[in-house]
């Protein structure tokens, strides 16, 4: 059986290796892999550096540097654990590998670039365990999550399953607007209460729910009716918008709000047994007015509180709004954008439908005259615009 020092040999004989110089004058060209230890890599990296174990590796890599023809220094500590990572990426297909001699610690006493990372608690480690396995989401994902602020309108049938989904991924800060109290009546599908909180307002009862859910979690609530006097300033400084309101008058006025503010808005509607889900990225895809751009007769269009609603039904669509938010947030996976998809639950059956941008859009049409933000009740329906839920 060879001993370590004749496997490092023979690793080394069978990658190239380069010096710091070199390294260096290269920074921003090349794919820096630190494959230390989580706790050797909190006391500091070279800036940019993907962190990945060497242990996790053979499992990970692809995911995290999915071009195999890239540029790509690994380093560890002094250089041995590097040695045999790059020639593990050499057998995985990656062609341009090379180790950093010395590592770590000689490029730190050499007085080069490096800093403190900012990394995961232990805690957050644990909590997060099974997202820092997925490589598309990973520590550097998580911590992008614990960043971003996430607008819920409504702690309704929608907002229940979407803030619950959203806190437990540690979405840093989720702001959520209703104007409603509990209601009994609520309990059948607004998961986010319960009996004892029956006459509370929704929004404090959510936030004690989230919070006790995940620390992590900042809470901002609004327990104010949505309108045009408003809006802008309660959407301004959020990533994205979860929209789980039940009214046309709202969504427009979202909407409208939404293209002057660039921020995304993640749509969501149920009705009886069929729910829909969307999203609209302003600009870069087709908004709420492309899709509908004139609201229906109020009688073609009845609210939850009409035509009633399966109590699961929003479990089912909130967390398919709660899945985009987090894919728009990450930068991940195909979000739908310039894409419906209907959900029928008698037919336990899932359509997706395209959504073009229309040219013509009154809202973000090429010739779409400049957006003043209005009320929208006369056109729409007569009952109030406010962020009460499905």
């Amino acid at each position: 059986m060879a001993t370590a020092r004749e496997l490092l040999t023979q690793a080394k004989s069978a990658i190239r290796e380069v010096g710091a110089d070199d390294v260096e004058s290269r920074l921003g060209d090349v794919v820096l892999l630190d494959v230390r230890e989580p706790d050797e890599y909190e006391q500091g990296a070279i800036p940019g550096a993907v962190h990945l174990p060497r242990g996790q590796l053979e499992f990970q890599v692809e995911g995290r540097i999915p071009d195999k023809s890239a540029p790509v220094v690994v380093y560890c500590a002094a250089g041995v654990r590097s040695a045999f990572a790059a020639k593990t990426l050499n057998d995985l297909g990656y062609t341009d590998v090379v180790s950093l001699v010395g590592g770590f610690n000689r490029w730190k006493d050499e007085g080069r670039p490096w800093k403190t990372p900012r990394t995961l608690t232990s805690e957050q480690r644990n909590r997060y365990q099974r997202h820092l396995l997925v490589s598309e989401v990973g520590e550097e994902g998580q911590l992008k999550l614990l960043d971003s602020r996430v607008l819920l309108l409504g702690a309704g049938g929608l907002g229940s399953p979407a803030a619950l989904y959203l806190a437990a991924a540690g979405v840093g800060t989720i702001g959520i607007i209703d104007m409603d109290v509990v209601d009994a009546s609520n309990l059948q599908r607004q998961i986010l209460h319960s009996m004892d909180r029956i006459g509370e307002r929704k929004v404090d009862s959510a936030k004690k729910t989230l919070t006790a859910l995940n620390p992590d979690v900042d809470v901002v609530t609004y327990d104010v009716r949505l309108g045009a006097d408003n809006i802008l300033d309660i959407i301004d400084g959020y990533d994205l918008i979860v929209d789980g309101t039940d009214n046309f008058p709202t969504r427009y006025l979202v909407n409208d709000a939404s293209l002057l503010k660039r921020i995304p808005v993640v749509h969501g509607s149920i009705f009886r047994f069929e729910g829909q889900a969307s999203v609209f990225d302003p600009y870069n895809g087709p908004c709420y007015r492309c899709m509908i751009p004139e609201p229906p007769p109020a009688e073609l269009a009845p609210s939850c509180a009409e035509a009633g609603v399966l109590g699961v039904l929003p479990g089912i669509i909130g967390s398919i709004q709660a899945v985009e938010a987090i894919k728009m947030l990450l930068g991940i996976g195909d979000p739908l954008v310039g894409r419906l998809l209907a959900y029928d639950a008698l037919e336990e059956s899932f359509r997706t439908f395209k959504v073009r941008r229309d040219p013509q859009c009154p809202a973000c049409g090429d010739n779409a005259a400049p957006i003043v933000i209005a009320e929208y009740d006369d056109l729409c329906m007569p009952h109030t615009v406010q962020a009460s839920a499905h």
